[in-house]
């Protein structure tokens, strides 16, 4: 029998925005490299890097744990912190290790279309000052549709979609020494429902992550 707590707790912020905080649940991992097309076995989100926790009397007799049960091997889970507004347009996320902004696709695209609209421009350059905030020197760009239409078709789309957003802020981002991770997940890695209109248009997203404060 394994030995494991979970903390929940979330909070309405009064006003346009609502703040979440949750604990990231599972072990991530990220596959670093050239941008591609990215492949099945790889995580677009990157691993907790909280530090590992103190240690547990297995003796303790307080744990009242059953003859010949032993203890899961200790870890600690990111806090993550999560912002989004009503309409769900924009979304921040963070943790004590890096910073994932998202904007759905619709304030970016038309309708099945990789071509950036004329407010684009505007939405990404409020990215470009976070980057610079941050002294960032690796950014991911990710793509993500919703499940409707074929899985080829949403990987193509999200592909291209990163693209374009990666072309905005290598352009407004250049000469910072920035390396940039660009990929299309398709309709894999939904954020919400895929049965509900609303949970599809959180999903058709494209998200810029980086290192907080500097990290590389």
């Amino acid at each position: 029998m394994n030995a494991a707590n979970t903390a929940n707790a979330a909070g309405t912020r009064i006003g346009i925005r609502t703040a979440a905080t949750v604990l990231a649940g599972a072990a991530l991992s990220l596959g670093l490299g050239r941008a591609g097309e990215a492949r099945a076995d790889e995580n677009p989100y990157p691993a907790p890097s909280a530090s590992a926790p103190v240690q547990v009397n297995a003796s303790d007799p307080d744990l009242k744990l059953p003859e010949g049960a032993t203890l899961a091997p200790p870890k600690v889970l990111d806090i993550k912190s999560v912002i989004e507004d009503l309409g769900g347009e924009e979304r921040r996320e963070e943790t004590n290790a890096d910073i994932t902004l998202a904007l759905q696709s619709e304030v970016l695209f038309g309708k099945d279309s990789s071509k950036l609209s004329p407010e684009a421009t505007s939405r990404i350059s409020t990215i470009v000052a976070e980057i610079k905030k941050h002294n960032a020197t690796r950014v991911r760009i990710f793509g993500f549709t919703d499940d409707l239409g074929s899985a080829d078709h949403g990987d193509q789309l999200s592909k291209k979609r990163a693209d374009a957003v990666h072309s905005v802020l290598s352009q407004q981002l250049s000469g910072q020494g920035i390396t940039y991770e660009i990929r299309g997940y398709g309709e894999d890695y939904p954020i919400a429902d895929n049965s509900t209109e609303e949970g599809r248009r959180k999903n058709r997203r494209v998200e810029v992550s980086f290192p907080s404060g500097g990290r590389s």
